[in-house]
């Protein structure tokens, strides 16, 4: 071969015509990309686009789950999320569990796609069974906040692609320390401990400021509030949400439908009854 010559790469031969160079330098040097530009990325169609938040790659809607939130009180950690479940503006399901017990004492609540944060969830669980089967005792604290942060970054090529995102929240009791403990993070496996609350998806802006004033001015810290205190602070926060996002689901009463709100502590993990709920979202929320 000639000095100066180049050999034809798998691009040139995919890439062709008098826009070619142009279209090249505008997309991403991605081979997906590349394969979805020329109609060869299987079942989706050439140059499509999605809406952020609406739609996955190749515009097929993706299930989205939103809101959870959780913050330390007296009696442990309250975990808490609506049961709604989204593809773009169109209601999924009403009933979607996002508040994932792992082990004894952890829990792992899910905002993003289910099917991506349901099969993280999986990992976990026998991850941490296997750990306490194979070495007779439980996994370390560290070891499980790590653990969820590698699946969180383990997926980071299919965030890049625009599907199958997640940001949940960990919430754990320190066995060692007899403390509990609170950790969010973001899309890339970032871990952060929280020191009072976290919250995720998309109705967290208002869940957030709720829990901030709750926690600033509201007559006693979050720390110090009773099991009935803090199931009331959850259910005005998320019904709050669902006053203005759309993609957070309220309360059905008729049927029988309430946020799932689970508690981990020294004792273990319980999970508030539906008629627990019921009662005080009558006689404390609405």
């Amino acid at each position: 071969m000639m000095q100066g010559m180049t050999r034809p790469g798998p691009w040139t031969a995919l890439e062709t015509g008098p826009d070619a160079a142009a279209t090249a330098s505008a997309q991403p040097a991605d081979f997906a990309a590349l394969l979805r530009r020329n109609g060869l990325y299987p079942g989706f169609p050439a140059h499509s686009a999605h809406p952020a938040g609406a739609a996955g790659a190749g515009g097929i809607p993706e299930t989205q789950a939103t809101t959870i939130l959780a913050f330390k009180f007296a009696g442990g950690v309250l975990m808490a999320g609506d049961r709604r479940a989204t593809a773009g503006h169109t209601v999924v399901f009403d009933r979607a569990d996002k508040v994932i017990e792992i082990d004894r004492h952890s829990l792992m609540a899910i905002a993003g796609v289910p099917a991506t944060a349901w099969e993280m969830a999986r990992v976990l669980e026998h991850s941490f069974q296997f750990y306490r089967r194979t070495q007779l005792q439980e996994m370390s604290l560290d070891g499980k906040v790590r653990a969820l942060s590698k699946l969180l970054r383990d997926n980071l090529s299919f965030v890049m692609q625009g599907v199958g995102v997640v940001v949940p929240l960990f919430a754990t009791h320190d066995t060692v320390a007899g403390t509990p403990r609170l950790y969010f993070y973001d899309a890339m496996g970032a871990q952060f401990e929280a020191a009072d609350y976290a919250v995720s998806g998309s109705g967290s802006p208002a869940v957030r400021s709720i829990l901030y004033y709750a926690n600033t001015w509201g007559g006693r810290p979050l720390r110090e509030l009773d099991r009935r205190d803090a199931l009331v602070i959850a259910l005005r926060a998320l019904d709050t949400a669902a006053e203005t996002d759309t993609a957070t689901g309220g309360v059905d009463r008729r049927g029988s439908v309430y946020p799932v709100v689970k508690i981990v502590n020294g004792e273990g993990i319980s999970t508030l009854p539906d008629e627990e709920l019921a009662e005080i979202f009558r006689t404390e929320v609405r």
